[in-house]
């Protein structure tokens, strides 16, 4: 009786070097050492996932928990930037031209939750636990501008649903809401009027006698909304997860955190040796989150070729999808998004002319060079830049990726709010970056520190076509001699 040949490519090794070490077998079965080696692999390889997988879900947590502190612990308890968010407060690349007020919605207690928008009202966006999309309002939503109700149900809710409500269900029962108000005359006096006036926020069971608003001034104040960037991250991966219903994710990223010990009802209590594997983790996945944020090596990124370092910031939409899907989710896109930036709508990724707003970064000079805080740096956008209402640039640290902190505590420079720019003869702006102040040039400056990383944000809001079409294209940013930027 003849047996089947072996052909070699289905047989194991008695060794194998690898980056985990040598790996020993014995007619297949592995020893002692190499079953540990691959056990520790397995669960740091699993915790670094889960850490890019989860980044999403832990910024909303950390959004929640900075609420929380400084007061905002109930839906109709607010925060509003009424003379808009400078450098004290740390969030993720928020800007310095938008009269931003948000609260976080907590279903699972209220149930059903009124959101009253007052007519007017700039874009705004209800978020679930996991920054997915839940609705826009305002002139992106479905009320465009003329304000409106609308009614966020809870997972589970079968209850009536009453008429004269935008309906939307949400999958989760903590929500992020946040509206934006544009400056008049360059000045935040009549968003944040509109908002005080205007907003309401509270649960439909309270709906014939509300909560009376709390407003919180928040402009000029001290608050942290940001992940963490160690072990700390699983325990507010694990909050959330005590707190939403199971379907808040998938089966696969339900069963990746399971794998570490995050599992829903049950104590998430690692032992000494899996704390040091799940630490790795997390340096390894923010290590990775920092690549594909500041060095991305997906062409789709690049605004305008492999010359510009012009980066879109979403890339697969605002669902993250390859190829409409078919290509699957873009998971490095996710991640490298949330890493960076909060807040996700179609609004800020579809072709609205004149509507919503476009983003684009850039973390590079015209060298290919990270941006150095002790150099100068400039940057020209050619004339008729394609903004119906303004445009904007803002800086950012690297490390946090919120506002750059210096003695310029709105670090940017706005289309409205700085009329005092002083525009080329061309009709173009050329912005400046450094230390100090290039002679002359104190009005288009932007403030940098020695020894600090940064990088920018290009903001169009009410984009027009020219920018869809990328017959206007912004200028690359380029160092500039002590000399000629006037140090």
């Amino acid at each position: 009786m003849a047996f089947a040949k072996i052909p070699e490519c289905i047989t194991t090794k008695d060794e194998y070097d690898t980056s985990i070490g040598k790996l020993r077998f014995f007619d297949g079965l592995p020893d002692e050492a190499t079953i540990q080696k691959v056990y520790d692999n397995l669960d740091r390889s699993r915790a670094m996932h889960a850490f890019l997988d989860m980044i999403p879900l832990a910024s909303i947590e950390a959004m929640r928990a900075g609420f929380v502190e400084i007061g905002c612990d109930a839906c109709h308890k607010v925060i509003l930037f009424g003379d808009l968010m400078d450098s004290h407060s740390l969030f993720l690349t928020g800007n310095t031209d938008t009269v931003y007020v948000a609260s976080i919605l907590n279903l699972g207690e209220d149930g059903p939750t009124v959101i009253e928008v007052p007519g007017g009202a700039g874009p705004g966006t209800v978020n679930d636990a996991y920054f997915r999309f839940v609705c826009d309002m305002g002139k992106p939503g479905p009320d465009k501008g003329a304000g409106g109700k609308y009614l966020i149900i809870p997972p589970g809710y079968d209850g009536q649903v009453p008429d004269g409500y935008f309906v939307f269900h949400s999958p989760t029962f903590t929500n992020f809401v946040v509206n934006r108000g544009f400056l008049k005359d360059g000045k935040p006096d009549s968003s944040s009027a509109l908002w005080r006036d205007g907003l309401k926020i509270y649960p439909l069971k309270s709906a014939s006698n509300p909560p009376k608003m709390e407003f919180l001034n928040v402009s000029g104040k001290s608050m942290n909304t940001i992940h963490s960037n160690d072990f700390g991250f699983f325990n507010e991966v694990n909050d959330v997860i005590q707190r939403e219903p199971i379907e808040l994710l998938d089966p696969e990223l339900r069963g990746n955190l399971a794998a570490i010990g995050i599992r829903k009802g049950e104590p998430f209590n690692p032992s000494e040796h899996m704390k040091t594997l799940l630490t790795e983790g997390v340096v390894l996945g923010n290590a990775t989150a920092r690549a594909l944020s500041f060095a991305p090596r997906h062409p789709e990124t690049r605004l305008y070729g492999e010359e510009s370092e012009w980066s879109q910031i979403f890339v697969g939409g605002y669902q993250w999808l390859v190829d409409e899907g078919r290509g699957g989710r873009h998971m490095d896109g996710r991640t490298r998004f949330f890493y960076q930036a909060t807040l996700n709508t179609p609004a800020m990724v579809l072709k609205l002319v004149g509507v919503g707003s476009q983003y684009a970064g850039i973390y590079r000079d015209e060298n290919h060079q990270y941006l150095d805080g002790g150099k100068c740096y400039s940057l020209t956008l050619p004339p008729n830049v394609p903004a119906k209402d303004f445009w904007s640039v803002v800086v950012y640290d690297a490390q946090t990726r919120s506002m750059l902190q210096t003695e310029q505590v709105s670090p940017g420079r706005n289309s409205v709010r700085h009329p005092d720019m002083k525009a080329n003869s061309d009709g173009s702006t050329t912005l400046w970056f450094g230390p100090s102040a290039p002679g002359g040039k104190a009005t288009n400056w932007i403030q940098t520190i020695p020894g600090k990383t940064w990088f920018l944000y290009l903001r169009l809001y009410g984009p027009g076509e020219a920018w869809f079409d990328k017959s206007w294209k912004p200028g690359e940013l380029r160092e500039e001699s002590a000399a000629k930027g006037g140090y």
